[in-house]
Parts: structure tokens; sequence; C-alpha cells
């Protein structure tokens, strides 16, 4: 799945593993509690959250964004790409997230 989107980068973290474009992190994917943290905006965060709380949970908010705890059990794997992809695009050089879009 992480393959179809440019320069993306893993990396063990100790009981995570990092996900990087350019150096910069949008999730982080925890193995043993099945769940992966992912880039959002506050609004995205707050609507996943209260939309299905069984599903998503508030990890915490820095400046304008707002990391999102998915538990991978209970989501699909579309909805879970395509949320990848959001906090890719968050966190992308706004010139890669264009040539990405564009070749899709």
């Amino acid at each position: 799945m992480l393959d179809k989107l440019p320069e993306v980068r893993q990396s063990e973290g100790g009981d995570w593993i990092s996900l990087k474009v350019r150096g910069k992190g949008f999730g982080y994917l925890w193995e043993r509690t099945e769940t992966v943290g992912l880039k959002s905006t506050i609004s995205e965060q707050l609507a996943l959250v209260a939309e299905r709380p069984e599903v998503f949970e508030i990890q915490f908010t820095a400046g304008q964004f707002g990391w999102v705890v998915v538990h991978l059990a209970k989501i699909e794997a579309d909805e879970l790409f395509e949320l990848v992809t959001e906090a890719w695009c968050l966190t992308a050089p706004r010139q890669l997230v264009d040539a990405h879009e564009a070749g899709r």
C-alpha cells in the first residue's frame, strides 16, 4: 500500500515503525497494539473520533494538526489507505503532492 505514495520511508523506532516523507513523519505503526497513529487536521481528527470512537481516538494535537489513533482490526483497507494518503499529503512538499495527484 505504501509503495503507491512517493518517497515514503519506514524506519524502526523501538516499539513502532515510523512513516516519513522527506524526513518528516506522518504516521507511526505499533504492531503490538495493532494501531497506527496518523497526522490529520484537527477538524478531521475530531470528526473521525466523534463518528466512530470504536475505531478512532485522539492521540494528540500539535500546532494546526491533530493526530489520530486508528485501530487496524476495525477499519477497511481502502479507508485506511485514504487516511494514510491524507496524512502523507499534509506532510509531503506541495510539488511532490501535486506530481502524485497529477499521475493518479
